[in-house]
């Protein structure tokens, strides 16, 4: 019995690995649609920095469903989502930089949809190229928006 339990277990961690979500700062909001019961659909604004890119911070504004719910956490919050990413400090790329690889993910349902940014490096026009975009178990979105960031020497004044 307890072999089965950790099977499941492993099996669920398998395909569900979007549970890990990475964190994000909110900035603030808008309400985008009035409900009678619940909070209201809003538009929230988020910042985080690249986890391994030092000096480079993004803001990510995205769809929440509100209602009743949303509220409780059970809506599957739409797929809009825009992206803009800047050098806010001297910019230190390490060796191992994959393309690709996921920097931020936020669920945005209950089980099966998650939002994610994942970066490229242009190494041809020396500038990250930061991807936001929902995908889906089942059916992915084709709703995506970019950001880059040229990678600069930074001036201390």
């Amino acid at each position: 019995m307890k072999a089965g339990k950790l099977f499941a277990l492993a099996l669920f961690a398998a395909i569900f690995p979007t549970l890990q979500e990475s964190s994000a700062e909110v900035i603030g909001s808008v309400d985008t649609v009035f409900k009678m019961l619940g909070p209201d659909d809003k538009i929230i604004i988020e910042a985080f920095d690249d986890p391994k890119v030092e000096g480079v911070s993004c803001h990510l504004s995205r769809a929440k469903r509100g209602g009743v719910t949303g509220g409780l956490g059970l809506a599957e919050d739409p797929s809009n989502a825009s992206i803009a990413c800047r050098q806010v400090g001297p910019i230190r790329l390490p060796e191992n930089l994959k393309d690709g690889e996921s920097v931020f993910s936020k669920s945005t349902s209950l089980l099966f949809k998650t939002l994610q940014v994942v970066r490229f490096f242009d190494k041809k026009r020396n500038t990250l190229v930061y991807l936001v975009y929902s995908d889906k178990i089942i059916d992915g979105s084709p709703k995506n928006s970019i950001s880059t960031v040229p990678v600069m020497p930074w001036r201390k004044e």
